[in-house]
């Protein structure tokens, strides 16, 4: 994915290119803030799993907060599916059916999307136009991504164990919620007709609306301070300073081809393992990241479309290039991503994706610092836990006599580094979530927490040890369809360097004493009393244990 070239360059000098990357920064930073502390559920309130993002009118990422990292390379994606879907359709004309006060609203997979239960808000930033009284011209975008507990599907929480996306929630593809600044009713009632919690998905969707009308405004702001053409100039030379670094980096990395294959546990449906193989080719300042040799896409949930394999790949590059390289998307410009069709790095419709983005994404991050660390080993850790601990279950709740859906997920112990131990409990790599708190959990849904705490020798030894995994039980208090997506329950984070690998994950159902070791993927049904105890992976080890104790 190639950046789009500015129609002309304008020369900006150090100090105020860092000064306009804050000024723009702060657009998404402050939406993040808005949307967090106006929503309803405890997943985008508590957990933060979200994003927001600005871009120039040519669709390129300007500045993303420092969210969820799945999103930084499939959020272009969703705004250029969203504008093409209202480009006019005259020929040769560049402009577009949307007006100051609109919001597409989008969670097709297929078109830009990440999952079914990611549900993204695009708006167009239109500032005054100086050479027309009364007219006004598309400046920017801004976007807004949240992951929705519940988008209808077979089970509650839409992380379900299934065959086809049809069974994974509601399909929205690029459709205006709002026109003008006014809801549109038919759309906001048929999303809500189609989600187990209307109240909650009502005060999320708000809360989005209300993320994206503030970052219009403070785009708009920032145009009107300084100017539309001082603006558009920082912007261009944030995207050439990004890219420009990018090179310098791919540089320093020693000419070559290395590959990598790392493995997911299976699909859910059967038992095989699902090879992600990687080979990255650099070539003085470019890079080929190529994944032909991967796995078919699945039967199974934990296919992947292409926008998560390029936020893959943009989160290891963006990650070796340090803080403070502005988040946007001139980091691809020097980098080609190859993903053949049909595979489960680029699956095709109608085949289910709710785990590939939380799942097949972190092991195509593992697969890309495998190949990597032949190249720097300098700067690559061990592997991370390597999973999201997916958990998602709803039921009717008898003490407030309503239904619930909950999503969460869990973290785990990190991979040790070339100069540390890793960290233990947090959750890593392409997510950047936090964990629920009991007091919010217990609170809001008809369960209760038994056990959280850091699972005690989980992470792989070394001269450098792997972070610990979290053990954490709840007991459902009321009748509870529980969904599980979870990976390395059978394949280990890898250690470097004679590091050993971090321990596997666990899944246990704790039933009358008796304990029941669930699959890392599928559904179970609780009764009252019932405890799911989860056990989270540790990260691998790095360097040799017994050089240490030398």
């Amino acid at each position: 994915m190639h950046l789009n070239k500015p129609q002309s360059k304008g020369e900006v000098d150090p100090i105020s290119l860092e000064i306009f990357k804050h000024l723009l920064a702060a657009i998404p930073e402050e939406m993040g803030v808005v949307l967090r502390k106006s929503a309803y559920s405890p997943n985008i309130k508590e957990r933060r799993d979200f994003s927001c993002a600005l871009f120039d009118a040519r669709g390129n990422m300007i500045s993303q907060a420092a969210h969820i990292p799945v999103h930084l390379g499939s959020m272009p994606l969703s705004v250029r599916f969203a504008t093409e879907a209202f480009r006019r359709k005259g020929k040769g004309d560049p402009s577009f059916d949307l007006e100051p006060g609109d919001i597409v609203v989008m969670n097709d997979p297929y078109r830009g999307g990440t999952h079914l239960p990611d549900i993204t808000f695009v708006s167009p930033v239109f500032i005054p136009d100086g050479e027309a009284q009364d007219a006004s011209r598309l400046f920017g975008f801004v976007a807004s991504r949240a992951h929705h507990a519940d988008v209808g599907g077979i089970s509650p929480g839409s992380m379900p164990l299934a065959v086809e996306i049809y069974q994974e929630g509601l399909i929205i593809p690029p459709i205006k919620l709002v026109a003008k600044g006014e809801i549109n009713p038919s759309v906001w009632e048929l999303i809500l007709a189609n989600v187990r919690t209307p109240e909650e998905r009502r005060g999320d969707l708000q809360a989005q609306i209300a993320a994206n009308q503030l970052g219009v405004a403070r785009l708009r702001h920032l145009v009107q301070r300084y100017g539309a053409g001082e603006i558009a100039t920082h912007m261009q030379a944030l995207l050439a300073y990004t890219e420009r670094l990018t090179r310098q980096y791919l540089q320093s990395i020693p000419n070559g081809t290395y590959s990598f294959t790392d493995y997911l546990d299976d699909d859910g449906r059967q038992t095989e393992l699902i090879p992600i193989q990687v080979r990255v080719t650099i070539q003085d300042d470019e890079a080929v990241v190529d994944f032909t040799g991967s796995a078919s896409q699945c039967a199974g949930s934990v296919n992947a479309v292409y926008a998560i394999t390029l936020s893959a790949v943009f989160y290891v590059f963006r990650c070796l290039l340090g803080l403070d390289v502005p988040n946007n998307s001139g980091c691809l410009a020097p980098i080609r991503v190859i993903a053949p069709e049909g595979t489960v790095v680029n699956a095709r419709p109608p085949a289910p994706v709710a785990g590939g983005n939380v799942e097949t994404s972190q092991r195509i991050v593992d697969a890309l610092l495998g190949a990597l660390t032949q190249a720097c080993p300098q700067r690559i850790p061990a592997a991370s836990q390597g999973t999201m601990n997916n958990l998602s279950f709803g039921g009717w709740d008898t003490f407030r006599d309503r239904p619930f859906a909950y999503y969460e997920t869990v973290g785990g112990g990190t991979g040790a580094t070339p100069g540390s131990c890793g960290l233990s409990g947090i959750h890593s790599h392409m997510t950047n979530t936090l964990n629920t708190p009991i007091e919010a959990l217990e609170y809001g849904y008809p369960l209760r927490v038994e056990c959280y705490e850091i699972r005690r020798g989980s992470g792989g030894k070394g001269y450098f040890c792997g972070g610990e995994g979290i053990r954490r039980d709840i007991r459902v208090l009321v009748p509870t369809e529980i969904s599980l997506l979870s990976e390395r329950r059978r394949t280990q984070p890898y250690g470097l360097h004679g590091g050993e690998p971090g321990a596997c994950g666990q899944n246990v159902l704790i039933r009358k004493g008796n304990q029941q070791t669930l699959p890392g993927k599928g559904s179970v049904n609780l009764q009252p009393d019932d405890i799911l105890s989860i056990r989270t992976p540790g990260g691998g080890g790095y360097g040799k244990a017994e050089d240490h104790l030398s």
